[in-house]
C-alpha cells in the first residue's frame, strides 16, 4: 500500500507485505540457462565490473557457482569491494573438499580508466566480462547527469572497446 493509505488509517502497518524482486519486474522472471552459464563461465577467467554493487555482487555470487578458474572483481567503491570480497571468501569456504576453488582478485578502480581496464584484461587473461558498473538510482542520476552519463555511457564504451581490442570472447552488458 502507499503511505497515504497507512497515514489515513485505511490500512494498517500489518497490511504490509514483503516485496520480492520479481514483483517489480512487470513480467515473469527468467531463470539463468545453466548450459549458457557453464559455457560462459566454467573454467574461464571472469571479470565483473561494478562487482560490489547490488547487481554486480549478486552476479559474482552466481558466477562462483559455475566453476570459474578466476574471478576478477573490479569496483570503484572501496567499502563495496571489501564487502563482496568478504562474501566471496565465505562462499568459497563452503565448497566441498576436492572442488576446485577459483582464484579471486579484488581490484579497486574505475571503468572510466581505459589503461586500467586494458591492463586488468591482459594481466588476468580475461575470457568473459560481465559489465555491471553503472549508476542505477534514477533520481540521483537525473540530478547528476554528467556523472551519470560519464559512468554509464563512457564507462560502458571503455570496457566494450577494451574487450573488442583485446579479443575477449564474451562480453555481457547488464543494463
Amino acid at each position: 500500500p502507499n503511505a497515504e493509505d497507512i497515514v489515513s488509517g485505511r490500512l494498517q502497518v500489518s497490511d504490509l507485505k514483503r516485496v520480492d524482486a520479481s514483483d517489480l519486474l512487470g513480467r515473469a522472471p527468467i531463470p539463468p540457462d545453466p548450459k549458457l552459464m557453464r559455457r560462459t563461465i566454467d573454467g574461464r577467467a571472469i571479470l565483473v565490473t561494478g562487482a560490489g554493487g547490488s547487481i554486480g555482487s549478486e552476479l559474482v555470487r552466481q558466477i562462483i557457482k559455475y566453476n570459474p578458474k578466476k574471478v576478477v572483481l573490479l569496483e570503484a567503491s572501496e567499502s563495496a569491494l571489501y564487502e563482496i570480497e568478504q562474501q566471496v571468501g565465505t562462499l568459497l569456504r563452503t565448497f566441498a573438499p576436492g572442488r576446485p576453488v577459483p582464484k579471486v582478485a579484488a581490484l579497486l578502480g574505475s571503468v572510466l580508466d581505459r589503461h586500467l581496464v586494458e591492463a586488468v584484461i591482459n594481466e588476468h587473461a580475461i575470457q568473459s566480462i560481465f559489465h555491471a558498473a553503472a549508476y542505477k538510482h534514477l533520481p540521483i542520476v537525473e540530478r547528476n547527469i554528467v556523472a551519470g552519463a560519464s559512468n554509464n555511457v563512457i564507462g560502458t564504451e571503455v570496457v566494450a572497446r577494451a574487450a573488442a581490442k583485446l579479443r575477449v570472447p564474451t562480453f555481457v552488458l547488464i543494463s
